[in-house]
């Protein structure tokens, strides 16, 4: 299958790495523009945008403030001119045990919160609009988790609501805006070797993730960027609003 995605101007967050960076690069094979978000990674996301050519540039932002997303965004369209996809990549996930202080807890809750969610939402809202004053099709694809439907384990309740949230988000997107041409897509990761899964793993042992598992192996980044692909193309329009599972079997619905 042949995927063409030239002319189109494509904000990734988080793309400095893992599967941000695996989808960018995917996005950038069919000839896409990307936008190129990062945080602190500054090497990596300029190496990244120089692999990648079709004018792609890098674009730093802090999601845990209140004006990182919505300077993002603007800064994206002023360097571009337009942004056609959206994709909401970029998240943490920190553990908080139970038994920590109220406090501590709180201030885990607040940033995961920020980060995964808030900054999601103001991207979404940012991307809608510019979507609808331009009179255009757009889409928007939301990295979720399979934390959405099953939960996630005691300490990273945060992470499971905030992406939970991210999911909502889609579905109402989808169901409001789709007249306007605008789609909306979960892909929902199960468990990914990335550096964010490093202190899972380091924690719980690579044993406990992969006997969770269906499959063999773990999931890499490389396999959940030719879905995101697919879903940019247009050929799955009509699967707005539809959350698309991708964790090796650990859950099904």
């Amino acid at each position: 299958m042949y995927i063409n995605l030239s002319g189109l101007n494509i904000l990734v967050t988080g793309a400095s790495k893992g599967i941000g960076k695996a989808i960018a690069t995917k996005l950038a094979e069919a000839g896409a523009t990307i936008a190129i978000h990062y945080n602190k990674n500054v090497r990596e996301a300029e190496n990244l945008a120089h692999i990648l050519g079709n004018e792609s540039s890098v674009f730093q932002a802090d999601l845990s403030t209140k004006d990182g997303a919505i300077k993002l965004f603007e800064q994206v369209v002023g360097r571009f001119g337009s942004v056609e996809i959206l994709v909401n990549n970029a998240g943490i996930a920190v553990s908080s045990p139970i038994e920590s202080s109220d406090d501590d807890w709180l201030s885990i809750w607040n940033e995961t919160v920020n980060v995964n969610l808030t900054a999601s939402a103001l991207l979404c809202k940012k991307a809608v609009n510019h979507f609808l004053e331009r009179k255009a099709a757009g889409r928007i694809i939301n990295i979720t988790s399979r934390a959405v439907h099953r939960g996630d384990t005691a300490e990273y309740i945060a992470y499971g609501a905030s992406k939970a949230g991210m999911s909502s988000l889609v579905k109402t997107i989808a169901r409001a805006y789709g007249k306007n041409g605008i789609k909306a897509f979960n892909v929902a990761p199960g468990f990914v070797r990335t550096d964010m899964a490093k202190t899972f793993i380091t924690e719980y042992g690579e044993n406990y993730a992969v006997n969770d598992l269906a499959l063999d192996r773990l999931t890499e980044p490389k396999d959940i960027a030719p879905l995101v692909t697919f879903l940019a193309s247009g050929m799955a329009d009509h699967s707005t609003g539809a959350t698309f599972d991708l964790n090796a079997g650990s859950y099904v619905r």
